[in-house]
């Protein structure tokens, strides 16, 4: 791809145009090791090596980050009050050892509540999205929950066969699969649409109240267990080639 300099420095989330075009103005960038100070510069995204202040600027048209969200924590790209999924990505990596993530054009995939923890993926890729998020696709969704009160098989025939969760059509048939019935019981579900509180709305449904619920999965990706909540990481090319 061929690209002014200003707008790759930008894109890669190095500052906006104007405070781009003041690092370039003090000769803080090179091009193929010549500092350049003209902003329109062209830039060969695969060929041209960039650096800023020294070090080593890589174009990525799109990103990918597996994050591990904690509850307590928005699925947005900005609020007023609360802190969001956008702000737990570091804009240097290096203080948490994780990746850097400047760009200013991520969102996540979706939506988490804000007291639900567990996979979320966060790009600047549209289409993918669309495309993991679109009812038609019914693209597998896989919650582990902690439910109050004995989960029974008739709820999970209840589950199996959709019901009315309130709005103008029934939920989609989704599994429940019980992994341990009890006053307390350890619960997981596969849904392949994603409708607000959807969990928790099919549950109270039933006349019981999740009370934990973490996303394990979404279509082929599947939670780093590695990750501490808060913790993300960059997908692999073997996990993006799976999504796409």
């Amino acid at each position: 791809m061929i690209i002014r300099l200003d707008k790759f420095l930008a894109e890669m989330g190095y500052g906006t145009r104007s405070q781009v075009k003041k690092e370039l103005a003090k000769g803080n960038v090179t091009l193929n090791g010549q500092v350049i100070r003209k902003p329109e510069t062209k830039v060969d995204t695969e060929k041209d090596r960039v650096c800023w202040k020294d070090e080593p600027a890589v174009y990525a048209e799109y990103e990918y980050f597996m994050l591990n969200k904690p509850a307590g924590v928005v699925s947005a790209t900005e609020d007023k009050r609360e802190k969001t999924v956008i702000d737990l990505l570091s804009r240097d990596g290096s203080e948490q050892g994780m990746p850097a993530a400047r760009r200013g054009d991520l969102f996540p995939v979706g939506r988490l509540d804000k007291d639900t923890e567990g996979l979320l993926l966060i790009t600047n890729d549209g289409e993918l999205a669309h495309r993991l998020l679109s009812p038609r696709k019914h693209v597998d969704k896989v919650y582990y929950a902690r439910i109050r009160g004995r989960v029974t098989d008739e709820d999970r025939e209840a589950f199996a066969r959709g019901m009315d969760i309130g709005d103008d059509r029934p939920a989609l048939p989704a599994e429940l699969e019980i992994l341990d019935a009890g006053e307390t019981s350890e619960v997981r579900v596969t849904l392949r649409e994603g409708r607000f509180h959807q969990v928790k709305r099919m549950f109270r449904a039933v006349g019981k109240e999740v009370v934990y619920l973490k996303r394990l999965s979404m279509g082929s990706l599947a939670l780093d267990e590695g990750l501490a909540p808060g913790e993300y990481r960059r997908l692999t090319e073997e996990e993006v080639k799976k999504l796409c």
